[in-house]
């Protein structure tokens, strides 16, 4: 990506809707309503990795925005 504002914002927003799914019942009233509660034991197992991987992205992100900015 040339632009690393781009990465940034895709980072923010994910780690944003990560938190939002892994720390609310957003996700276990969803699958509940749809009958597929059975899922929600696993939620975990996808939740904690896809988390972990958006804040390492964001803040490789903001590292690639200093590095961007500091040669302007």
């Amino acid at each position: 990506m040339k632009n690393p504002k781009i990465l940034l914002r895709v980072s923010v927003i994910g780690t944003v809707l990560v938190a939002l799914c892994c720390f609310t019942p957003i996700l276990v009233v969803l699958l509940g309503s749809v009958g597929l509660a059975a899922l929600t034991g696993y939620l975990d197992v996808v939740l904690l990795p896809a988390l972990a991987l958006f804040i390492g992205l964001t803040l490789y992100a903001l590292w690639r925005k200093k590095r961007y900015d500091s040669r302007r």
